[in-house]
């Protein structure tokens, strides 16, 4: 028997690859023998660089860099391991889990962060980047990481504008004298699973802005804002980012990547691919998945509902385990997913199952595989 196990994270809690190391251990207690397969999966949000870096024997490469509000901050980035792919996370020099709630200002935040952390891989010879870029803090259309890159953003006068959203109202052209040539030479991957515009009811303004610590009134300040923004990107990228599906992600941030030729996909199609899923997948018999909390929007691009599409493909049973299963569940039902459990098995607080998460994922994963097998035993007449 072969088992592919490929979870997400269980967020403040595990990586990806303790949870599957958690489940390995739970199926081996039953029997040493079954062939077991670890693919830590993610979807391009917290936890993928881990993810990908303990699925492919890379590294973490540590950096300081500049906050959402300019300052010096610690952070972070995986190298895979064909030591030619970066796997960057944007919250990781510009999310909004960086600031104070009083510190919130999408009128001055920046992704210049961003950018920096691009450059640095860059640097280090990777010619594949990709980059997640949810949970920003920030609504400049990523022109604070274009900014790192080298380019300039200039008023009427000719003179650099401000960093953060608000600035953009006053973009009058784009210097691209001194952008970094090697990015051309790049392929940028951006996992993106909004659709969202860049403007508008439904843009990065009106929709993520409130979250950010804008007002109503900084809500159409930054709309309009980012609209000059997508005039002055068309004039000197000759792209209309405007109403591009995913332009409005990360503040806009969307919108800059398209700007030097990147593409945007959903997140766990990346990790899938990065990690040879499909591949691992094919001489399975079972699969098991799983993340911190299970319900309906698990099928709006979360990483088991990714992992059971592939299984699906193969007519491949799939098990998903879960800190705690949420409404709406059952529709995943119709989506690949066999069946799914939570590693709670009494009354308990989230403090409690959270501190006792490794030993209860290696019972519930002992008892499920229990069942598995000996019930074959069972049907087989044995």
């Amino acid at each position: 028997m072969k088992v592919v196990i490929a979870p997400d994270s269980y967020k403040g809690s595990l990586t990806a690859m303790e949870v599957a190391s958690c489940i390995e251990e739970g199926i081996k207690r039953y029997n040493k023998n079954i062939e077991v397969v670890k693919v830590p999966m993610a979807d391009g949000g917290e936890g993928t660089v881990q993810a990908l870096v303990d699925a492919t024997g890379g590294r973490i490469i540590n950096l300081k860099v500049c906050d959402p509000l300019l300052r010096e901050v610690d952070s972070f980035y995986g190298i895979l391991g064909d030591g030619n792919t970066a796997i960057i996370e944007m919250a990781a020099a510009s999310g909004i889990n960086l600031l104070d709630r009083n510190e919130l200002n999408p009128l001055i935040t920046s992704t210049y962060g961003t950018g920096q952390i691009i450059n640095d891989a860059i640097e280090r010879g990777c010619k594949n980047i990709i980059v997640g870029i949810g949970g920003s803090g920030t609504n400049d259309g990523g022109a604070g990481m274009l900014r790192a890159l080298g380019i300039r953003f200039l008023n009427e006068e000719g003179r650099d504008i401000q960093e953060g959203g608000a600035a953009l109202k006053e973009l009058h052209s784009i210097d691209k004298k001194n952008f970094n040539k090697r990015i051309s030479k790049c392929n940028i991957k951006v996992a993106c699973d909004v659709d969202n515009p860049l403007c508008g009811l439904n843009g990065a303004s009106h929709v993520f802005g409130p979250q950010k610590g804008a007002s109503k009134e900084d809500i159409e300040l930054l709309d309009e804002a980012l609209n000059q923004y997508a005039k002055i990107i068309k004039n000197e990228f000759n792209i209309d980012v405007l109403n591009i599906p995913g332009s409005g992600a990360a503040g806009g941030s969307g919108a800059a990547f398209l700007a030097i030729g990147s593409k945007l996909e959903r997140g766990i199609d990346i990790v899938i691919n990065e990690t040879n899923l499909q591949t691992m997948i094919e001489s399975a018999d079972i699969v098991f998945t799983g993340e911190g909390r299970i319900d309906f929007q698990t099928k709006f691009g979360k990483a088991p509902y990714g992992v059971a599409k592939e299984a699906k493909k193969n007519g491949l049973p799939v098990i998903a385990i879960c800190g705690e299963i949420g409404e709406g569940y059952d529709e995943l039902y119709n989506h690949g997913f066999t069946s799914i459990f939570s590693i709670v098995n009494k009354p308990m607080t989230l403090e409690e199952s959270i501190k006792d998460s490794k030993k209860l994922i290696r019972d519930v994963s002992e008892r499920i595989v229990r069942v598995i097998c000996e019930g074959d035993k069972y049907l087989d007449g044995n």
